[in-house]
């Protein structure tokens, strides 16, 4: 299944990072590394609600996340499911009839939105992860993702108001809490503030990688000295055009050409600035570098400085690096 109309989706240091204060000192931030941990995570969640479940997925297949939905509204939370009708209409139909029929709240996505791509789950309205990955288990085993489960009470909150003006297609402006980034409103400008405020390092892996601003702010970054480091997924060649120049103003790419169902699968969307500064950043979210991903569809991510997940994306690309294909 593509994730984008364009693609597929649309896959040692020894110094201890700066600790820089997360945004939100009361808010918890837990990273989920994929594929190494599995869907345990995400299934531990969804079995903690004790209200409500609020869902929004690119793509939704697995069985047993429907049943557990399914499972949590016939004990009586208000369960409700949004999913994206415009590239997976056809996927997600089993999930779709399912529901329904067993008296779950779903809904196909505002038809505004050129795609909607956000994979959000959020328990109680208290608790949310935000994700790279959709809920789809042929992908499990060899897509490299994150997801972030936070308790960051603006954030949830701003996802909660989205997620119920989403629910009965009305027009909204989305609430962006303190860290989060939404497409089609504020993820270019986002993005872009990230990359221009770099000054050490830009360490990044993406799945699509076509938006000639971004590659401009790319090309900027490495003409006042960042380090730029770049993981990305190339099948067929499709983003050599937007990477060339890059590499010849002397980023570091590794490329990974693989097929999900053959092969390790560079599908997140990470942007790490500054690693191991006082002033280092995290993106993570269903935003891909393309002008789709960030003018037309629905996304959503969030950019924050927890110390622990900064760590583990570090941990995490660093090793994808190394086993990528030098470009």
């Amino acid at each position: 299944m593509v994730d984008e109309p364009s693609s597929r989706e649309q896959h040692g240091r020894t110094s201890r990072p700066a600790r820089p204060a997360p945004s939100d000192r009361s808010a918890s931030y837990t990273l989920v590394v994929e594929p190494d941990q599995g869907p345990a995570p995400i299934y531990n969640l969804i079995a903690s609600a004790r209200k409500s479940i609020d869902m929004t997925m690119y793509e939704l297949t697995d069985v047993a996340v429907i049943d557990a939905l399914a499972a949590a509204a016939a004990k009586g939370l208000a369960v409700r499911v949004i999913l994206d009708q415009h590239d997976e209409k056809a996927s997600n139909t089993p999930a779709y009839n399912s529901l329904q029929a067993k008296k779950v709240g779903v809904h196909w996505a505002n038809p505004a939105y050129a795609v909607t791509h956000q994979k959000t789950i959020t328990v109680d309205a208290a608790t949310s992860a935000i994700m790279t990955l959709n809920l789809t288990p042929a992908d499990y085993a060899y897509d490299r993702d994150f997801a972030v489960i936070t308790g960051n009470a603006a954030d949830v909150a701003a996802i909660e108001t989205t997620f119920n003006a989403d629910f009965t297609n009305s027009a909204i402006t989305p609430p962006t809490g303190d860290n989060l980034v939404w497409s089609p409103t504020n993820s270019l400008s986002s993005l872009q503030a990230l990359i221009r405020g770099a000054t050490q390092s830009l360490l990044i892996a993406q799945e699509e990688f076509d938006d000639t601003a971004i590659q401009s702010d790319l090309l900027s970054a490495l003409k006042r000295g960042v380090s730029v480091t770049l993981i990305q997924e190339n099948e067929n060649n499709q983003y050599t055009s937007t990477l060339t120049p890059l590499k010849q103003a002397g980023a570091k790419i590794a490329v990974y050409t693989s097929t999900k169902s053959s092969a390790y699968y560079i599908h997140t969307k990470a942007v790490l600035a500054d690693y191991s500064t006082a002033q280092a950043k995290l993106f993570l979210g269903s935003e891909n570098f393309s002008a789709d991903s960030l003018g037309k569809n629905r996304e959503l991510g969030l950019i924050f400085s927890d110390p622990a997940c900064m760590a583990g994306v570090y941990a995490a690309l660093t090793k994808d690096f190394k086993g990528g294909s030098p470009f």
